[in-house]
């Protein structure tokens, strides 16, 4: 069954230039904050994979956390 989940990311490459008053030469500053971002699959692995793919740690992204997001009717 596909679940819907959201994980928080934000850029520390971002965080260190806006740290010494840069600014990132391809993100916005507002990557130096959290995004939260939907993400369906499976299983929490699979949406953390999803989410490196397109987030990767090679580019400065940082994975907080992922979490299923429970629906209450």
């Amino acid at each position: 069954m596909i679940k819907k989940f959201e994980a928080a990311i934000y850029n520390q490459n971002v965080r260190d230039c806006l740290s010494v008053g840069d600014r990132h030469r391809d993100l916005d500053d507002e990557w130096a904050e959290i995004h939260y971002i939907e993400i369906r699959a499976h299983t929490q692995e699979e949406a953390r994979q999803q989410i490196t793919r397109k987030y990767p740690a090679s580019k400065g992204f940082v994975i907080r956390e992922v979490e299923e997001v429970r629906e209450f009717y």
